[in-house]
């Protein structure tokens, strides 16, 4: 699941260069839309990096405890718990810390301030992604789940 996940994130590359290529000729050329093509984007990018904290750290791409000494070598068990060890209570401090900020938002249906479009509750909802994600992978480590790769 976690594969598929980080699979679908990493095609919101594409609107979302298209989405911030695209202002410079809405503001100049068309004179309308580029602040709504940011706020699109901005929207992409939050879920984009909700994601690919977890997915970097599952290709071994990011800084992380599971990088292994040698290459193709299972990363040792005191590793996976140091990562969880440090990973849990951060995860968790993010969610309870922002539950209110979060719930808030999301019971408004938050619009971006300048221009009003509905959304950008979604950008804290990303928050809340990304710290469930963290987490849910350091528990998967522990039983060898996060050792496949993204």
């Amino acid at each position: 699941m976690m594969r598929r996940l980080c699979l679908a994130a990493s095609l919101l590359v594409l609107p979302l260069a298209l989405l911030l290529f695209a202002q410079w000729p809405l503001r100049d050329g068309v004179q309308a839309g580029s602040r709504l093509a940011n706020d699109a984007a901005q929207i992409l990018f939050a879920l984009y990096v909700a994601v690919a904290v977890t997915a970097a750290s599952r290709a071994r791409l990011h800084l992380s405890a599971l990088k292994p000494v040698a290459p193709g070598a299972a990363p040792a068990r005191w590793r996976r718990w140091a990562l969880l060890a440090c990973l849990a209570p951060w995860s968790l401090y993010l969610l309870w810390v922002s539950t209110p900020m979060v719930w808030d938002s999301l019971r408004q249906m938050e619009r971006f301030a300048e221009t009003l479009t509905p959304g950008y509750f979604l950008i804290k909802l990303a928050l809340w992604l990304m710290a469930l994600l963290v987490l849910v992978d350091a528990l998967a480590s522990l039983r060898g789940g996060a050792d496949d790769g993204a």
